[in-house]
This record gives C-alpha cells, sequence and structure tokens, in this order.
C-alpha cells in the first residue's frame, strides 16, 4: 500500500501508464516498458473509473474512486475513501474465504486507486443470466463465501478486540452507508427526487406507497441495517457483483462493506436471482427454455440457502471461538444440544431477516435510482411493467410476512405462484 504524494487526480488511458508505470508490483504483472501497455477503459458501474492495462507479461484491473457518484454527476460528491474501505475489505474476504475474491497488486490511498487481477474470461453473471446460461458449482461458492465471511467476521469467530477495531474502521463509511440507508430503505416509499420506474407500474407505486404494512416493515429492516453490527458485510452482494466462468466464481467491488446485519448480504444476492426469475419472459423468448431456465434460478436460490446453513453449521461447531455462544458454556459441560439449539435460533434470525432484506432490495432496485438490467434492458415497455410487478408482488410478501414463511420451498412456491399471475 501506499499514499502518492500530490493532489488527487483523475486517471486516464493517456496518464495511467506514465502515473502507475514505476510502480513495481505492477510492472511484473505487466512488463517495464509502460509505454508498450495498452489501456482500455472498462468502467460501466455508477461509482468508479475501471481500465484493463495489458502488457507483455499479461493484464491488470486498475479501479480509482471518483469524488462523486459517477451515475449522477459531480452534484452528489463521495468520499475518496472508499477505495480504502473496499482494499480493506477485499484483504479481509480473501483471508476468510481464500480464491474468492481478485488478488490485490497495489493499493495507492491517496490517489483511490486499487489494481489487482483481471479476471478473464470471467463475465458478470448477471449477463449469464440474462443469456440463459447455467453454473454448475455456482451456488455452492455464493453459499460458502457468505457462510464463511459471515461467520468469520463476526464475534462468533474474531478476537474480540480485532474485531472492535475493525468495526470502528468501518463505521467511518458514513456517505456509503447512507446511500444504502436512502436508497434501499427510504426513497422506494415515496416520490422521492432520484426515483424512477416503469410508467405502467404507476397504480401499483401508488398502493405500495399507502401501504402502511410494508412501509413500517420496511423500517424495521433500516433499523436491523442500522443498528445490528453483526459482522462484516460485502455490503452491494448482487449478481452484478460476481463474476464466473464455466467453473469458477469470484465476488468483486466490497466498497459499500461496512459491519452490519448477518441476513443483508445473502438476502441482497438471493433477491437479485429471484427477479432474474421474473424478468426471463423479457429474454428467453422460447417457453419451454424459458421455464426450464427458470426453474434452475429458483433451484440456484435453494441451493444457495441450503450450502449457506450447512457452511455456517459446520463453522459453528468447529471455530466458533469468539465471545458469543461460548464452548464453555455448552460442549465444555457436556451440553451439545445446548450449543446446537443456540445454532437453530442463530439461523432462524438470520432466515427471517435474509427475507426481510431481499423484499427491500427488489423493491429500491424497481422502484429507486439504480435498477437492474435484467429489466432495463426489456424493450417492451409493458413486458417490463409485468416482469417488475411480479418480483414487487414478492417483495411485499417477503417484507411483510419474513416471520411467517417457514423454508424455502414456501418460498419458491410463492414465486411460481406470482410469476403465472397478471400482476398489474
Amino acid at each position: 500500500m501506499t499514499d502518492t504524494s500530490g493532489t488527487y487526480a483523475p486517471l486516464t488511458p493517456e496518464t495511467l501508464g506514465q502515473r502507475l508505470g514505476n510502480i513495481a508490483a505492477i510492472r511484473e504483472k505487466l512488463g517495464n516498458n509502460s509505454s508498450t501497455w495498452t489501456i482500455k477503459e472498462v468502467g460501466d458501474g455508477n461509482l468508479n473509473l475501471v481500465f484493463i492495462v495489458s502488457g507483455d507479461k499479461g493484464s491488470i484491473i486498475v479501479k480509482q474512486a471518483l469524488p462523486y457518484v459517477r451515475l449522477v454527476g459531480d452534484s452528489w460528491p463521495l468520499p475518496l475513501r472508499r477505495a480504502w474501505y473496499e482494499y480493506n475489505a477485499l484483504i479481509r474476504q480473501a483471508e476468510r474465504d481464500p480464491g474468492s475474491v481478485p488478488e490485490i497488486y497495489h493499493f495507492d490511498e491517496g490517489q483511490a486507486i486499487i489494481a489487482m487481477e483481471f479476471l478473464t474470461p470471467h463475465v458478470i453473471l448477471r449477463q449469464w443470466l440474462m443469456a440463459g446460461k447455467k453454473h454448475a458449482g455456482l451456488a455452492e461458492r455464493l453459499g460458502k463465501f457468505c457462510a464463511r465471511t459471515l461467520f468469520r467476521g463476526s464475534d462468533l469467530s474474531m478476537d474480540t478486540a480485532k474485531r472492535k477495531a475493525d468495526v470502528r474502521l468501518f463505521a467511518e463509511s458514513v456517505e456509503l452507508c447512507d446511500i444504502t440507508e436512502t436508497l434501499v430503505f427510504t426513497d422506494p416509499y415515496f416520490q422521492a427526487e432520484r426515483n424512477h420506474h416503469t410508467p405502467g407500474l404507476d397504480p401499483l407505486v401508488a398502493e405500495m406507497r399507502r401501504d402502511i404494512d410494508l412501509k413500517v416493515e420496511a423500517q424495521h429492516m433500516k433499523a436491523k441495517f442500522a443498528n445490528n453490527a453483526e459482522t462484516m458485510l460485502h455490503g452491494d452482494l448482487h449478481t452484478g457483483s460476481v463474476m464466473v466462468t464455466e467453473t469458477e466464481t469470484k465476488v468483486i467491488d466490497p466498497e459499500f462493506a461496512l459491519y452490519g446485519p448477518m441476513g443483508f448480504d445473502i438476502g441482497m444476492l438471493l433477491a437479485n436471482f429471484w427477479m432474474a426469475f421474473f424478468a426471463m419472459p423479457g429474454h428467453l423468448k422460447d417457453a419451454a427454455k424459458r421455464a426450464d431456465y427458470q426453474q434452475w434460478i429458483l433451484g440456484v436460490t435453494d441451493e444457495i440457502w441450503s450450502v449457506f446453513s450447512a457452511e455456517f453449521s459446520r463453522l459453528w461447531r468447529t471455530e466458533r471461538n469468539g465471545i458469543l455462544y461460548e464452548k464453555c458454556l455448552f460442549e465444555d459441560q457436556g451440553q451439545p444440544l445446548g450449543s446446537e439449539q443456540a445454532l437453530g435460533h442463530y439461523l432462524a434470525h438470520i432466515w427471517q431477516d435474509m427475507l426481510g432484506f431481499a423484499g427491500v432490495e427488489m423493491i429500491r432496485r424497481t422502484l429507486s435510482l439504480a435498477h437492474i438490467a435484467e429489466n432495463d434492458l426489456i424493450e417492451d415497455e409493458t413486458l417490463r411493467a409485468e416482469c417488475e410487478a411480479r418480483g414487487l408482488r414478492m417483495a411485499r410478501q417477503l417484507v411483510v410476512n419474513r416471520t411467517r414463511i417457514p423454508s424455502m420451498a414456501n418460498v419458491l412456491d410463492l414465486a411460481r405462484q406470482i410469476s403465472e399471475r397478471t400482476p398489474v
């Protein structure tokens, strides 16, 4: 890690080689002659500059934070220090689930630059889903990533002094937390300035903004997000934050990392699969292929939760070395059933939170600022509204009834039933 002296300046394809060409770790990956490097800007996200840099030895990704929300412009400023949180999150995720995230080669705090492994021939999972492609190991990898990072970043596992220091470090990411607290939990439920939605949803949107039960429960979820620093979260875990090949899955972009509720990451992740499920009529026209792929998506969410539960349980039994549910109270007194009872309660708590967070994610991705490509790329506006409305109908059920939905089988049955209805 370095902190380059001098005034922050955004990289460009013309200046990147000169500015990074003297960094040994980067030359080792690309080659010593920066004048021969090829540089392509590929960032299409909401916040950052992203470049693929290639030399005679190989290629890397260079990512630089901008001092504003790129999606909006300089009218919405953001601190450059978010790159510091992303760097710290990536190195912790690499420790807690080795091989799950890109390798870091160089970090420059002052210039908000991270140079990291170029994942190739990986593609963004969201693109994979829109193309109707299947991935045999996807659910296992994502389920284990969630279980390992969430468990090992909590008081169930970590040394308490180190964990409290981490909580303090990530608690200073005020501006990015504010984006989540505002765009996810508040804006969708009234006519906020940055909101936008498909016009055909107008009657349903009006209905949802009159729905007191929904708004109260969404605020309960916001309170959980704001007040429960249970573990280090990725903070923005969706199908655009996952890159895949036929055999490999990597998780990227944890700049929204914070300490928050156990159920948040996995809820956000599963929500994006369920939205993809409802969006399939806009991408797969063949009815038989579409039905098969939709069932595959639901099967993936079922398996992610199953793998998560199994891996979390394994870690509970083998790595529960923190200050919570200590073994001296259970196993060491010959009461392993007490530990298993506590585990059951803990997983039930995560389950209910996961459902609630999934529901608010589905609502915000339809009504708030940043939508999902699966819906936005449906050109037929009537069809798009139907797909989005089905997602909103399911989302409302997940938020309001999260304490009354006992199993994933019930969730998947709900999704299938809603997919067969005319929703608007």
